[in-house]
């Protein structure tokens, strides 16, 4: 659980016994590069942010992170901010959007739901990650294989289509499924279309 803003201490350390008692862990930082700066987390977190912060203000942090940190949703906190910023953090992908003072139960709940959401996004990415691992270790053949028969072709028509044999393209095929480590056709097909790689 992460933290930035320019909260009164008391007011800051309120929020991160808030945290702590639903039995999280929280991070504080007091600007956005502090933030930045920190590495990223392996496990499911949200971030908790300000919309007026020292440096980078909350909304220029939002657009860094929604490139470089997808993983963690947003949940802005504002003093006073008119409907126009909070529509403008929420079009730019905020997971939520409260003005202070905010009902505990209502962060509370915001907090728990964003970091199911990471918790998607993390398994989803990690997934994906061994999937291109994976793929790596295919033979430029053997992506040309993987890329028609998951576009519908059967074998004949693969052969037809690189100039080779059908036997041959059910050696390689064997292969790809070996290598990708897919427990069934498929499972190769949805591996091709996670990976963008199937043919059009």
């Amino acid at each position: 659980m992460r933290a930035i803003g320019q909260w009164y201490c008391h007011a800051r350390t309120s929020l991160e016994m808030l945290i702590r008692a639903a039995g999280w862990q929280p991070v504080a930082f007091a600007a956005a590069q502090e933030f930045l700066d920190c590495p990223r987390s392996a496990a499911p977190c949200c971030l908790i942010l300000d919309i007026d912060l020292p440096g980078l203000n909350g909304l220029e942090l939002q657009a860094r992170m929604a490139s470089e940190r997808r993983e963690v949703p947003v949940i802005f906190l504002a003093d006073g901010s008119d409907a126009a910023t909070a529509v403008r953090a929420m079009k730019a992908g905020a997971f939520e959007f409260f003005a202070k003072p905010v009902r505990e139960d209502l962060l509370q709940n915001a907090i728990r739901d964003a970091l199911e959401r990471s918790r998607r996004t993390l398994v989803h990415e990690t997934e994906k990650r061994a999937l291109r691992d994976s793929y790596t270790q295919l033979s430029r053949r053997e992506r040309q294989v993987m890329a028609l028969v998951a576009s519908g072709l059967a074998n004949k028509q693969v052969g037809g289509e690189l100039g080779v044999s059908e036997i041959t393209v059910k050696a390689h095929r064997g292969q790809v499924m070996q290598k990708m480590q897919a427990n069934s056709f498929a499972h190769l097909i949805r591996m091709a279309w996670k990976l963008g790689v199937a043919a059009a």
